[in-house]
């Protein structure tokens, strides 16, 4: 029993910070940094 409200824990702590990233806007933060980074290593950008 103490091994599910653990992970449940866990389960609920994670949902969290992903709701709370997404509503700073940390997504479109992080899609920019990764074309920028994907655009370099092509030797684009």
């Amino acid at each position: 029993m103490r091994r599910y409200v653990l992970t449940f824990a866990f389960i609920l702590a994670g949902t969290a910070l992903i709701v709370t990233g997404v509503i700073l806007g940390d997504p479109a933060s992080v899609l920019s940094k990764a074309i920028r980074i994907c655009m370099e290593c092509v030797g684009i950008g």
